[in-house]
């Protein structure tokens, strides 16, 4: 009997510590596998770092051996909206003036800036007796306005010996022999055409030069809106590539009328680019190839010589068909020294005055004429994009005279 309860002592203790060890191992696997904190989702599905949203449901945690089952989430509370790009507005294309009409439509400007000359020749002119005193004070109105020494005195002696013949003293009869004298010093009979029309498979290549602060840029720029207004396709060469602003400047200009611009690397060769330039307006079969180039003083030989290799460069396309000279007007007789170089480095075949509104020297239309034998192809008068005109040596007389 003994020996029978011994053993059933026996396997009572090990069924215990069997069960024993089926319990306790498990919790404490349970408590080592315990799953990290999961933050509540945000509205959008993604994880807020904080309070449970409204609207939304933290996940449930299921235990070992049960299928994850999600609760019902619409899908919109899942996925975020698309973000989609706005649209940008694109500008639309400047409409500039038509250039026919546009020196009278600009004659108020000019005549503000030459009442002083207009008026102090007609009051002149208006006395009851010319006397010495008199064509002397014409005299000195005409040299005040940059007229210059020798159109000056051939104006006074042809006004004078006309007066004395005609013995008249009528104002209206006065200054319409003063202006008829003040367009033929103007020369009148030399051909301003801007030659821009194409050959057969060749744009007309424009080139523009001048000296610092004349206003070259923009006064390319302007000279595309004329170009455009007048019909032509138009592609801008940007060779100014030492001033780090001029080929944005000439691109923001083109881009406002539909206009391309061919630039390369600041400080790069600006013979290159104006090369590129004709070559690409060539390609495309555009009407004209307007190039500019970086501003020099005359007395700067390296630069001077620099022109010339442009100019060159360009030429192995074909020639240049117009090579503008920017001047300031407001320089007056100072700006006849810087253009008598240009005119010889690189074959001046017209004169562009800008900032003409700003000054009462508008006898420097006549001196350069005289000076250099090349028109006056086009005046700026102001600021705005369409304030550039060809030159009209009629009206702009008529507005000098008021």
């Amino acid at each position: 009997m003994l020996e029978f309860l011994l053993i059933s002592i026996a396997i009572v203790v090990v069924a215990v510590g069997a069960l024993v060890g089926l319990v306790f191992p498990r919790a404490r696997r349970n408590r080592e596998i315990a799953p990290p904190t999961v933050p509540p989702l945000d509205e959008r599905g993604g994880s807020s770092g904080g309070a449970t949203a409204v609207g939304t449901r933290p996940p449930l945690l299921q235990p070992p051996g049960v299928p994850d089952v999600q609760p019902s989430v619409e899908a919109d509370a899942l996925v975020p909206p698309v973000s989609t790009a706005p649209q940008l507005d694109v500008p639309e294309l400047d409409v500039p003036e038509p250039t026919a009409g546009r020196m009278q439509r600009l004659r108020a400007r000019l005549a503000r800036s030459q009442t002083s000359l207009g008026r102090g020749l007609l009051s002149v002119l208006a006395r009851d007796r010319l006397d010495e005193d008199a064509w002397e004070e014409i005299e000195e109105a005409l040299l005040t306005a940059d007229v210059g020494i020798r159109p000056t005195t051939e104006i006074v002696e042809r006004l004078r010996n006309r007066t004395q013949v005609l013995g008249t003293r009528d104002p209206a009869q006065l200054r319409s022999l003063l202006a008829e004298e003040l367009v033929t010093a103007l020369q009148p009979e030399l051909d301003r055409t801007l030659r821009t029309i194409p050959s057969t498979d060749q744009p007309s290549v424009v080139l523009v030069v001048g000296v610092n602060g004349t206003g070259k840029t923009t006064t390319c720029g302007k000279l595309a809106r004329v170009l455009v207004a007048d019909g032509r396709t138009v592609l801008l060469g940007a060779a100014d590539t030492f001033r780090a602003a001029a080929a944005d400047q000439l691109q923001t200009w083109g881009a406002r009328v539909g206009a391309d611009t061919i630039r390369g690397p600041e400080g790069g060769d600006p013979a290159s680019v104006a090369f590129d330039a004709v070559r690409v307006g060539r390609e495309r079969g555009v009407d004209t190839v307007l190039i500019d180039t970086a501003g020099r003083l005359h007395t700067k030989v390296g630069l001077m010589d620099e022109l010339g290799k442009l100019k060159r460069v360009i030429e192995k396309h074909g020639p240049i068909d117009e090579t503008l000279l920017v001047l300031d007007a407001t320089t007056g007789q100072n700006g006849l020294t810087q253009a008598r170089v240009f005119t010889e480095v690189a074959d001046v075949t017209g004169v562009v005055l800008t900032k003409l509104d700003g000054t009462a020297k508008g006898g420097i239309v006549i001196s350069v004429q005289r000076e250099l034998g090349v028109p006056v192809k086009l005046i700026g008068l102001g600021e705005g994009a369409d304030d550039l005109a060809p030159f009209d040596p009629v009206e702009f007389v008529d507005a000098l005279l008021g």
